[in-house]
């Protein structure tokens, strides 16, 4: 095949037609193969021209349009600016002179113009910036006619959106942070001033023209409010980000009443079809962030909002429509999402408000068949409301205890009501979606507990009604299935319920009445269970067993454990119904149930793996040897299991043709149960008892002479049975734990007690010891794949801190040599320093500061190995490189003084290095930099914004917050500007800039005198010095702004 870069036009259009329009798969991949071939000639770009002017048909002109989109965005060998600037206005031009191109044809070329104003936006010709004024071109080039102004629309739309491609994602947040603060805003004041001229207007929508301005329009202003103005929603689809981070520069608009106002008298005038974006809209504008208003100004905007609201409700025609419908329970969420109750209920229509949130709400749930996806946001309003009862304080009322109930029974009556239909009609069963239902009863569980006195009083009502109607059917020979069925689903939700509510308990808030409430309503739950049980030989629920599931493992979670109270009311009314008099016969219970399920349903798979995971979180014992696992061993039901695990007894782990492979599943979880179990069993008590003794006496042990005394005893004799230890039971902290504190305690050379003779090789003895313990451990831990978030820290994280502590202790002992392991090839440092790497690299960043000590011993850690073993962190991948910056970069603005402290040490150190290597290269040596350095060097220098940014935030602690660690801060400071000056130059511009007028010189002259007499090193004298110049520009600069009128928006001088 010929070059298709010198094929006529005629033969690109026909190729364009055999490739969207053929059914023919070869001819397709043939045109296809050609078309590539066409978009990679030289000359491309001309043909692309000739298409767009001379092409007959919409594929060709779709084709150049694409074609031009890749041509603008290659990043090797880009097009030069000038004919950018030619394609971006003949691109304008083609579209004001073609106003009646197919649809994809305009969104390509619109995709087109965006992408070049995007990706030119820093480019300058003449000192201006070419690619800016998007406003101004477009208007231009598309004069305001109807047609016209739904391009012109588009344009901004497609521009502010800005898609992202293959450049650096800090190139892009640059991008889209100065298009937020240059044109963003224009941009919506424009499409807000359009819209309250079509609203003041009798706009003729059954005008095709009319009707898509509208309907741009108001994509537009929704696209403008959706923007990511601070760069972290990485996930679009989310809709956990409730509050929309808007500019203070924003604030004269959302001040304004009437832009909220506009809104809503949009969605009261224009047709149902278009509500759905005014709604979507109002949801943004609901979600503002707080700090934009002061609390006059804020309670103004809520006051208005909830009008808006109000009025809404009281015209609820509109809302039969199931996108406006879902968009107005969006809204109603937001109302307690981004406001607190205490503000809500000082509106002055509160009560009327609340009243009709109440019977929307009640309506909603009633007719559950109606878009089930929007109830959740319902459940959310009220679920947050209900949760924010014991924390009101405002002295007017919030009428929640008359209306929760309502919600409540709503709720609970609608689902039971639904089981008939369903079952008659054949519809789909919402039990079927366990998460919807499950992410439902989490939301039902705190709103039942307020008023629970009504809540339970409710459930026992029904499910005393169904239990005994489903009694008597099953007594009746002459039952019809479908009651059967009925009163099986009735029952199913209740037990759903119950278990949910039950899960709900909060300990600080509940009463002893309350516990005997869950008591009378655990009681019905057991009796129907012996029920259910007792007919599984002919017959059984699979989804009424799931839902007994559901209620053992929140029952599990509230009542079982050594932190409840055995005297608890739900204890004693178990005790009188039952004969359950303590948590022992309750556990026989649940192994109860755990065995009759194993022996019935074994071939069910979701019963199986939900019976095991039971037993599974039974056996855990968390967060220590808990008693209550030690008297679950005690059962014989569970010796029973220990002695019996045989397809025999146990179904599902039977190995025959009958088998599938779900099967070999649950026989991982089973056995990691039984693991546990036998674990307890053998007495891991004994040993955990021992290492803590020994723990205690070593911390005793200050002076040298005792010290090496035990330390003699236990090296190394009894060091294998640590080692063996970690070995066995790595998955289980309450062994672990108390091993790696032992051994960690040992290498810590506290007082100089680990002092050894000359001749004596026990410091690098034990550093391999200590060095197979922590690789051995973390090697482990890794294995253990997904950890629940609420068990993460107890099962993970702080046996990984320990090792981290440890691991800083022998390095910072003084005791051990480290240059002899690399001199006589002994892998023992290396093996702890890679381990120390995978283990951080298993762990999120915002894990790293979310638990108090292992940030201190992450960080100290750190702080040794960037001060000793520099060379080791200049030799890593630039991933990890990177991810160690990261760390410390957040670790900068921690509150914890400490960690904050280390931070600064460790920045010090790596700028240090940095420092010197950059020296080094500058200069003329015989002797060239080791691999290592220069790897790091270029790392560096190929991503200079994470320096830059540590800079920025350094000194914006230093400049605008209570800095109480100066010192530590002025350390490493001198060293960032020394590396990067230039961009310290723009930053000091900027704060200067941003000043008032008459500010703006004492600022400069503070900058001024802070590098005064400072010279281009970071010896010892020069940093005395810059640290006694930074105290008195910090004074300075305080005292300038404690006068300003305005002070800096640090968030404004950070991005």
């Amino acid at each position: 095949m010929r070059d298709p870069g010198r094929k006529s036009l005629a033969q690109l259009e026909n190729l364009c037609k055999q490739l969207y329009e053929t059914t023919d798969t070869t001819t397709r991949l043939q045109a296809e193969k050609a078309l590539v071939e066409f978009t990679n000639s030289p000359d491309c770009l001309s043909k692309c021209q000739l298409l767009l002017e001379r092409g007959s048909s919409s594929y060709s002109q779709l084709l150049a349009a694409t074609c031009l989109t890749k041509l603008v965005s290659r990043t090797n060998n880009p097009l030069p600016l000038e004919q950018r600037i030619d394609i971006r206005n003949y691109v304008l031009n083609y579209l004001a002179t073609r106003p009646k191109l197919a649809t994809f044809v305009t969104q390509a070329l619109i995709q087109l113009y965006a992408r070049i104003t995007k990706l030119g936006w820093f480019d300058c010709q003449k000192d201006d910036y070419v690619f800016r004024n998007a406003i101004t071109d477009v208007t231009r080039f598309l004069q305001v006619q109807c047609i016209y102004l739904i391009q012109h629309i588009h344009i901004y739309k497609h521009t502010h959106t800005l898609t992202y491609t293959t450049h650096p994602l800090t190139k892009h947040r640059k991008i889209a942070s100065s298009f937020r603060d240059s044109s963003l805003f224009d941009i919506f004041t424009l499409s807000c001033n359009l819209l309250k001229q079509a609203s003041g207007k009798n706009l003729n929508l059954n005008d095709e023209s009319q009707h898509g301005l509208l309907m741009q329009l108001l994509k537009l202003t929704h696209n403008c409010l959706n923007f990511d103005f601070i760069g972290t929603s990485t996930d679009e689809s989310s809709d956990d980000l409730c509050t929309v981070q808007i500019p203070t520069s924003w604030r004269s608009a959302f001040l304004d009443s009437s832009t909220l106002q506009l809104f809503f008298d949009l969605y009261h005038s224009i047709p149902p079809s278009f509500s759905p974006l005014v709604l979507s809209c109002l949801v943004q504008i609901a979600s503002v962030r707080r700090s934009l208003f002061n609390n006059a100004e804020r309670a103004k905007f809520l006051s208005h909002l909830v009008d808006g609201v109000k009025r809404i409700l009281e015209n609820p025609q509109s809302l039969s429509d199931p996108n406006n419908y879902h968009e107005f329970c969006r809204l109603l969420a937001r109302l307690k999402s981004n406001y607190q109750l205490g503000e809500l209920v000082k509106v002055e229509n509160y009560p009327e408000v609340i009243r009709l949130i109440a019977n929307f709400t009640v309506t909603s749930l009633q007719h559950w068949e109606f878009a089930p996806n929007s109830v959740h946001y319902l459940l959310s309003l009220w679920q947050r409301l209900a949760a924010s009862v014991p924390y009101v304080k405002a002295t007017e009322p919030h009428m929640l205890e008359t209306y929760t109930p309502e919600v409540t029974k709503a709720y609970i009556t609608s689902r039971l009501e639904s089981v008939h239909i369903i079952l008659r009609d054949g519809l789909e069963d919402p039990l079927e979606d366990t998460g919807l239902v499950q992410q439902q009863l989490d939301q039902l569980s705190t709103i039942g507990r307020c008023e629970y006195e009504k809540t339970c009083a409710l459930l026992v009502q029904l499910f005393d009604q169904s239990a005994q109607s489903y009694q008597e059917l099953l007594q009746s020979a002459s039952a019809s299935p479908m009651d059967v069925a009925v009163q099986e689903g009735r029952l199913t939700w209740l037990v759903y319920i119950i278990g949910a509510v039950i899960g709900g308990r909060v300990s600080f808030a509940s009463t002893d009445e309350q516990d005997a409430m869950d008591g009378e309503l655990v009681c019905r739950v057991l009796q129907l269970m012996n029920l259910t049980d007792s007919r599984l030989a002919q017959a059984g629920n699979e989804k009424l067993e799931l839902a007994m599931l559901s209620f053992f493992e929140q029952f599990r979670k509230i009542y079982i454990g050594d932190q409840v109270q055995k005297s608890s009311k739900l204890y004693r009314r178990l005790s009188e119904v039952l004969g359950l008099n303590d948590e022992t016969m309750v556990l026989s219970v649940f192994i109860g149930k755990i065995i009759t399920n194993l022996k019935y349903w074994g071939r069910c798979e979701p019963i199986t793996s939900k019976t095991l995971q039971l037993l599974n979180d039974l056996s855990i014992g968390y967060p220590f040897l808990s008693y209550s696992v030690r008297k679950l061993v005690k059962l014989s039901a569970v010796q029973f299991m220990l002695n019996n695990h045989t397809s025999e007894h146990f179904s599902f782990l039977g190995i025959n043709n009958q088998s599938n492979l779900t099967d070999m599943r649950c026989r991982t979880t089973f056995y990691t149960a039984l693991g546990r179990l036998l674990m307890v069993d053998l007495g891991t008590r004994t040993l955990v008892g021992l290492v803590r003794d020994l723990r205690g006496i070593a911390f005793a042990f200050n002076a040298k002479t005792s010290f090496m005394m035990l330390f003699e005893w236990i090296y190394p004799s009894y060091m294998p049975i640590l080692q063996r230890a970690i070995e066995l039971w790595y998955h289980d902290p309450a062994c672990t734990t108390p091993v790696l504190k032992l051994m960690a305690e040992l290498v810590h050379n506290r007082s100089q007690r680990l002092q050894f003779d000359v001749s004596s090789p026990n410091g690098i003895l034990l550093f391999r010891e200590t060095s197979k313990m922590i690789t051995m451990y973390g090697n482990r831990i890794l294995t253990l794949g997904e950890v629940p978030k609420d068990q993460v820290y107890a099962l993970k994280l702080k046996g990984i801190s320990i090792c981290f502590s440890m691991l800083k202790a022998a390095l910072s002992g003084s005791y051990v040599n480290f240059g002899v392991f690399r001199l006589y090839g002994d892998d023992a440092l290396d093996n702890a320093l890679q381990t120390f790497i995978k283990l951080l690299l298993s762990i999120p960043h915002s894990d790293l500061l979310d638990y108090p000590k292992l940030s201190q011993s992450y960080y100290s850690l750190l702080e040794v190995l960037t001060q000793d073993h520099m060379n080791f962190i200049a030799s890593l991948e630039p991933r990890v490189i990177m991810y160690i910056l990261s760390s410390i970069s957040e670790g900068l603005t921690a509150l914890d003084t400490m960690v904050c402290t280390g931070c600064c040490s460790c920045l010090d150190h790596i700028v240090t290095y940095l420092f010197k290597q950059l020296s080094r290269s500058t200069k003329k040596r015989t002797t060239p930099l080791n691999q290592e350095s220069d790897r790091f060097l270029h790392i560096m220098q190929q991503h200079p914004e994470m320096i830059q940014q540590m800079l920025s935030t350094v000194l914006n602690i230093i400049i605008f917050e209570d800095c109480r660690n100066q010192w530590s801060m002025s350390r490493p400071l001198l060293g960032l500007i020394l590396l990067n000056e230039k961009y310290f130059s723009d930053l000091r511009n900027s704060i200067v800039n941003s000043q008032p007028p008459e500010k703006q010189q004492a600022m400069h002259l503070c900058f001024e005198n802070l590098m005064e007499g400072i010279e281009r090193n970071l010896l010892t004298k020069n940093r005395d010095r810059f640290t006694q110049n930074l105290s008195a520009f910090r004074r300075e600069v305080n005292d300038s702004m404690k006068n300003s009128t305005y002070g800096v928006n640090s968030n404004d001088m950070m991005s």
